[in-house]
């Protein structure tokens, strides 16, 4: 076997090599390839960082064979390219060493710059550049960066030995040091490395470099970017690769600069030139947020020929990827070069919007849009927004970052963020400006407010990103986060606890907490007729989508205003009708009737009085469905929720007879709700049991089914009922109640002199049922997977008990990435879906299938549905556009 090549020069790739070189170094390669000016450098692969932890969990340490001569054979080259040495005491050559995983996980892991700077080789630098301030400024970074990054020192000690240097001077912008107080500095800084650490900086620019990998394969493994990775549903094995790239210099002076460059605008998908560059700085001091940017507009009047170079390659790039391009630059003293160009993150807005002008530009074709948006952007959208027309305080006015209405209670750090989120609270997450640390208040809060930044800081970036809503670089609001408070100008202070609304479509904030009304895309999808381009964009791709769909979506309703509701949103009929939502309210009294009743006379006096009801329901749910099918669980939970809480209702029978008061009422219901308690009721008396144990009630549901398809046909309607029953385990409990309700129907038909098409099948959620569909599906007219119950069947835990519990932890250990009750366990819960679908086709083969849990309406999940030829799924109303969606993207993937 050939031994492992680790290290790719950047000539070697190109954009389709994201697996092995990651995101960055696939477009570093393909941009060296288009002969865009790169900085050259080479990357480390993303199978070398998979075998360097593997080392490093096994307790072997060190790092993979081969791997130190790789990298010094492609160092040599780059250094024959630079024509200098790395570190060199005259002309030092310095490199950045950066992450850069397959998918994009913006601040998530480590960046070193200035690698290859030392006290010899500072002073060449020095003379190189004719600035012994950008020297001594560019060795201080080295020293922050390394120390936080490689050497884990605490980053707050740097930055408050900055501000204390600045205080000294008296100014608040690090550009106002000169060499002297820049040299005091990197003392300073070199000395906190030496107290916190044990040891001097390091001073070979090799070891400097070498660390720096190892740090940047170790912050994979980080908790910031783990937890990324699974909000962003990102796999745990891909690892990162590492790009070791030659430094050039936006920091030099007034003539140069860096900046983050978007071909569209990422919050809205309008055309035209969006981004930010900040003069005399490098790339992290934009994305940071440290100083607020300018304009590229601006930068066309500062420096017009970079500009113009930059504006040639936006445009060769989008055209070359044919999409939004996200695009990091650096100006060395009036050139431009590019130091990283990707296909750009971007709000649910924007995707839709640029997918579609694409397709009128001719760029793409309708089927490539309708697979660059996603069901989960499209959720996104239908989120409500501010109501224009209510009265609002404006506070302040930043960017617009990432679109959305949030209103919440103001905290100012991520632990409070996580707490307060914990006990119910909807918190506003403010910060001067964010960093990859407050990842965990970003996720926990409703929207994220700093005070600084532009459209490309990190807030923003992340922000979009995982879709939460965004407004940066507010400079009005003075954050104090000691203080835990922001002063607006006009001297209103906003302290923590106080509720704010920030508007991230408009980039406004609000004091107290501002109305919302439905989006502009719910408004589409209820029927209204809307001049919007959103909504134009919308409404072709859900067409195309659509059309191109094989997979059925049905819906989960239990009202008729639910099921008016989605069938608006295009559903094609009820999945699942819960039958046991029937019963609440008043009605309860009427199932208590039926549980206390003494005698068969008693039973059936209760069934008769709740037999008018459920026809009442019946027949206006077939109004709204008409001509769709409308899948009816017959009664499935425990008897003993429709009555009082066991403890309870002692406590109040023991508190009576203490008074010497007795209520006989009372006294009854104790001793039947003792009868029906269970230890365990999921596995109690409850579904197609409850219908053997008391077959009248079920005979009641049948009958009034069987009534109300028959008045509506009395009135032309065109009902379609299905009749499923749950919780079948055995093929002889689906013959039993199968044939009660037959003869329910059949009695109809006779009564009314008519002939009625009523299906009957029943709900697969238990293993036993999978394993068995083969004989299940003899007297089964549908099968519909109940992949809810199957999945805690399937598992062995109850979802009301878990998921607080210790799914925490399972996420910390990697068991899950994302939870069975979100996104279905393909491989086990989605096995035996598979299993029972191939088995009960093998006894029928036109068997119409489907889901009703709330996978139903998970992208994911209806991917594997629709692969395995499942006839519809079913999910609650507001997820139908989404699974509509999902449905024909699965389609077109697989094209």
């Amino acid at each position: 076997m050939p031994p492992m090549t680790w290290v790719y020069d950047f000539a070697e790739g190109n954009k389709d090599q994201k697996d092995l070189l990651g995101g960055k170094g696939a477009n570093l390669a393909e941009m060296t390839n288009l002969g865009l000016p790169v900085p050259p450098g080479f990357t480390i692969s993303t199978e070398t960082c998979r075998a360097y932890l593997a080392l490093q969990e096994s307790g072997e340490g060190g790092q993979p064979d081969g791997l130190a001569d790789e990298v010094t054979e492609h160092l040599a080259a780059l250094e024959e390219a630079m024509g200098k040495k790395l570190g060199d005491a005259d002309d030092p050559l310095l490199v950045s060493v950066r992450s850069g995983a397959k998918f994009s996980m913006p601040g998530m892991m480590e960046t070193v710059l200035n690698v290859g700077l030392n006290d010899t080789s500072v002073g060449g630098l020095a003379a190189r550049s004719d600035s012994d301030r950008f020297a001594q400024d560019s060795y201080r970074r080295l020293l922050q960066m390394f120390g936080g990054t490689v050497l884990h020192v605490d980053s707050e000690l740097f930055s408050d030995a900055l501000d204390e240097a600045k205080r000294a001077k008296g100014t608040e912008s690090d550009l106002d040091l000169d060499a002297d107080d820049l040299r005091g500095v990197v003392a300073t800084f070199k000395q906190i490395i030496k107290d916190q650490t044990g040891r001097d900086f390091p001073q070979d620019p090799r070891e400097q470099m070498d660390l720096a990998i190892h740090a940047v394969f170790d912050s994979w493994n980080t908790d910031r970017a783990r937890l990324y990775r699974r909000q962003e549903r990102i796999p745990e094995d891909l690892g990162t690769a590492v790009n070791v790239q030659a430094m050039v210099f936006g920091n030099f002076g007034m003539d140069s600069g860096s900046g983050v460059a978007f071909t569209r605008d990422p919050a809205s998908g309008n055309q035209g030139v969006y981004g930010d560059y900040l003069q005399n700085a490098q790339g992290e001091d934009v994305v940071a947020g440290i100083r607020n940017t300018v304009s590229l507009a601006d930068m066309s009047d500062i420096d017009r020929t970079s500009y113009d170079d930059l504006m040639d390659i936006m445009n060769r790039l989008e055209r070359h990827y044919r999409d939004m391009c996200d695009i990091e630059f650096t100006v060395e003293r009036g050139k431009l070069w590019m130091l990283q160009t990707r296909v750009g993150k971007r709000t649910p807005e924007a995707a839709f919007r640029i997918a579609v002008h694409m397709v009128d530009e001719g760029l793409i074709e309708m089927d490539e849009a309708v697979l660059r948006v996603t069901g989960d952007q499209l959720a996104q959208l239908m989120f409500p927004r501010f109501d224009e027309t209510s009265e609002r305080t404006l506070l302040a006015k930043g960017m617009n970052a990432s679109p959305g209405a949030a209103v919440g209670k103001a905290v100012f750090d991520s632990d409070t963020a996580v707490e307060w989120t914990a006990r119910g609270e909807d918190v506003i997450l403010v910060r001067k400006e964010t960093n990859p640390d407050d990842l965990r208040g970003m996720v926990a809060a409703r929207g994220i407010l700093t005070s600084r930044g532009g459209k490309t800081s990190h807030a923003a970036v992340v922000a979009r990103g995982m879709g939460r809503t965004c407004v940066c670089g507010a400079e009005s609001l003075d954050v104090d986060t000691r203080a835990r408070q922001f002063r607006v100008r006009d001297g209103e202070t906003i302290s923590e606890g106080d509720v704010i609304s920030i508007d991230g479509t408009t980039g406004e904030v609000f004091a107290g907490a501002v109305p919302v009304a439905d989006s502009v895309v719910v408004r589409h999808f209820e029927g209204e007729k809307l001049d919007d381009d959103l909504a134009h964009a919308v409404a072709r791709i859900m067409a195309h989508a659509d059309g191109a769909r094989r997979l059925r979506v049905r819906t989960n309703a239990d009202t008729p205003d639910d099921a008016a509701r989605a069938r608006r949103f295009g559903a094609q009929g009820i999945g699942l009708c819960r039958t046991e939502h029937m019963f609440l309210g008043e009605r309860r009294e009427l199932v208590e009737k039926l549980i206390v009743a003494e005698d068969d006379e008693g039973v059936e006096a209760a069934l008769a009085e709740l037999l008018p009801l459920q026809r009442q329901d019946f027949t206006e749910i077939f109004e709204a469905m008409d001509g769709l099918p409308v899948t009816i669980r017959l009664l499935d939970p425990p008897l003993h929720e429709f009555l009082p809480d066991l403890t309870e209702l002692s406590v109040e029978v023991a508190l009576a007879e203490e008074r010497g008061e007795v209520d006989e009422h009372a006294v009854t219901l104790l001793t039947h709700v003792r009868r029906l308690h269970e230890q365990n009721p999921m596995l109690g008396l409850r579904g197609v049991r409850l219908g053997i144990q008391i077959p009248g009630l079920f005979r009641m549901q049948g009958r009034a089914i069987a009534e109300a398809a028959a008045d509506r046909m009395a009135v032309h309607g065109a009902p379609r009922p299905e009749i499923m029953v749950p919780l079948v385990a055995s093929v002889r409990e689906l013959q039993i109640v199968r044939a009660e309700l037959e003869q329910q129907v059949a009695e109809v038909e006779e009564e009314r002199g008519i002939k009625l098409d009523i299906a009957i099948g029943t709900m697969i959620e238990l293993p036993r049922a999978a394993f068995l569909a083969n004989r299940i599906a003899k007297s089964a007219d549908f099968f519909s997977f109940g992949t809810n119950d199957l999945t805690q069947m399937a598992w062995g835990f109850s979802r009301d008990d878990v998921e607080a519990s210790f799914f925490s932890r399972y996420f910390e250990h990697g068991i899950f990435d994302v939870s069975p009750f979100e996104s279905l366990d393909q491989l086990g819960v989605g096995g035996m879906v598979e299993m029972g679908t191939k088995k009960g086709r093998k006894t029928k083969a036109d068997l119409k299938i489907g889901v009703c849990g709330e996978h139903g309406g998970d992208p994911r999940s209806v991917h594997f549905f629709d692969e395995i030829g499942l006839n519809y799924v079913s999910c609650s109303p507001f997820r139908v556009p989404v699974a509509r969606l999902e449905a024909g993207r699965s389609v077109l993937q697989r094209r």
